[in-house]
């Protein structure tokens, strides 16, 4: 009888490792490849917009070229075209690149 409790004890035990294993094989694999990345493009984007300043050309994530007009905490005031009429604040997440003023 000793025998048999000492087997499924044995079996509890490798049946556990073998599921801890390939769940941590499988985070360690989900962390390099999609996780990492997405932080680095975080801060990539953060640092971006931290450096942006007036006069910049910028392009929204809807499309459109403008010049940084103002900047204030969290929006910034965008010019479009060679109308100077066309100013319209937006939020600095709107953003999608920057090319800075020479």
């Amino acid at each position: 009888m000793a025998l048999l409790a000492a087997g499924t004890e044995m079996s509890l035990a490798s049946s556990i490792g073998g599921l801890v294993i390939p769940l941590a094989i499988l985070f360690v694999f989900m962390y390099f490849m999609i996780i990492r990345p997405q932080r680095k493009e975080q801060k990539k984007m953060s640092e971006m917009l931290s450096t942006l300043a007036v006069g910049d050309c910028v392009l929204t994530s809807s499309g459109f070229y403008g010049v940084v007009i103002d900047i204030n905490d969290d929006t910034v005031i965008v010019e479009f075209g060679n109308n100077k009429n066309c100013r319209i604040p937006m939020q600095k997440s709107a953003i999608s690149q920057v090319d800075k003023a020479e």
